[in-house]
């Protein structure tokens, strides 16, 4: 047990602080408590049965402001690290723990998209014996797990270790399948899918809607970190953004050879990024330069205004550009990493799906579009969360899944 003397620290609370600020209130106290008595396996099942990315969950969430941040233990010192103890029995339960399928229903479930939500889905039907296939625009599940987290933060073995327990289960899966253009929603539904799920994500990455960025030297980071082994990025370059991708951006691209620096319209103590996400990034080397709005891209670079901040009415941060500012910030590639947005190629294709602000499902708290029958959660709902939320909104949506399969087999 690696992480045994950690395990010694916890206190056992009875109202344990670190439980009420998980989202999906992991029950850490007994878990703890099956590690240090060597029940490895209760541990791991315990995890999974409450959060099946429970492994994922103990790499990418903050931490900072959830378990760890909330430990007793940390008010007069350190404290208990259990995203290391739950990323170990995790683990270990994921390479050991063996699924069989065993379809009790004939009641056929769509899983459109392979991210968060749809995995976590597709695992809890899967279980109680309906037959699932997920279809995936990429050559590999996980959305934006494999596809916009940098490997060396996730490792891919994770995701492989998933998809592995997904077939185990029964679950079809076909990969670089869009569907919307070709296969429809209709179709899927005229072929006997008996409810479908949308999980796709934000994929399309939102602009910056300044001159010059459809030059050559421009990317965005959501496509940038699918493949940054085919970019050419030269040797220095501009970052705008200062959330969680563009801090994946920057260390990718830092790891590549570069020379990075994160352009951010505010302070330092105004990034969105988490802590473990900010310190990442300063320990690979990339630079920050803050108070700068961009303005235009070229050819050259990044023309920047200095900018200052001050409070709104409502107390919120606003970058206010100072006059006759603009310069050029020399560069040889940008990367705009500010927010994404979920693509349309399923709802311009299908009647009946009502999409919100910013093109967003519209789907009700119990994952409900406005088309029976076809559920929907995670970040095309919601917009960018994290995964741990994605998880249980999607726990919950597969609970409605069930209930509305069993009121349609009646």
């Amino acid at each position: 047990m690696k992480n045994l003397e950690t395990a010694n620290r916890c206190l056992n609370c009875k109202n344990a602080r670190c439980v009420s600020a998980c989202p999906i209130h992991t029950p850490i106290p007994e878990v703890i408590l099956d590690y240090k008595e060597g029940r490895y396996e209760q541990a791991g099942k315990r995890l999974f049965d409450n959060n099946p990315l429970s492994a994922i969950c103990s790499i990418v969430c903050p931490h900072e402001k959830q378990c760890r941040g909330n430990c007793i233990r940390g008010i007069k010192g350190e404290p208990v690290d259990f995203p290391a103890i739950e990323n170990e029995i995790s683990k270990h339960y994921l390479k050991h723990v063996h699924f069989t399928e065993k379809r009790i229903h004939n009641q056929r479930v769509g899983i459109i998209g392979g991210g968060p939500a749809g995995i976590t889905i597709a695992l809890q039907l899967a279980q109680k014996g309906y037959p699932v296939t997920i279809f995936d625009a990429h050559p590999r599940i996980g959305g934006v797990l494999r596809y916009g987290i940098p490997d060396f933060r996730l490792p891919r073995t994770i995701l492989d270790l998933l998809e592995e327990k997904l077939l185990e289960l029964g679950v079809k899966i076909r990969p670089n399948t869009l569907i919307g253009p070709v296969l429809t929603i209709d179709r899927l539904l005229e072929d006997g899918y008996d409810a479908l799920f949308i999980g796709t994500g934000v994929w399309n990455p939102r602009t910056l809607n300044i001159p010059g960025e459809s030059l050559g030297n421009v990317h965005y980071a959501i496509d940038y970190l699918k493949d940054p082994e085919v970019y050419q990025l030269g040797k220095k370059v501009a970052v705008i953004g200062a959330g969680d991708v563009a801090m994946d951006a920057a260390r990718t691209a830092s790891r590549h050879g570069c020379d990075v620096t994160i352009l951010y319209r505010k302070g330092k103590e105004n990034i969105s990024a988490t802590e473990a996400e900010l310190q990442g990034a300063i320990d690979d080397g990339v630079k920050f330069v803050f108070y700068k709005i961009p303005k235009a891209c070229s050819e050259e670079g990044m023309i920047v205004a200095d900018c200052e901040v001050v409070m709104d009415a409502d107390g919120h941060p606003q970058s206010v550009e100072k006059a006759d500012s603009d310069h050029l910030f020399a560069c040889d590639s940008i990367i705009i990493a500010v927010s994404q947005l979920p693509k349309n190629n399923i709802v311009r294709n299908t009647t009946g799906l009502e999409t919100g602000k910013n093109g967003l499902l519209i789907a009700d708290e119990d994952g409900k579009t406005t088309r029976v029958g076809v559920f929907a959660s995670g970040d095309v709902v919601t917009g960018a969360k994290t995964v741990v939320k994605a998880v249980k909104y999607a726990q919950h949506v597969a609970g409605e899944i069930e209930a509305y399969l069993q009121a349609k087999a009646q």
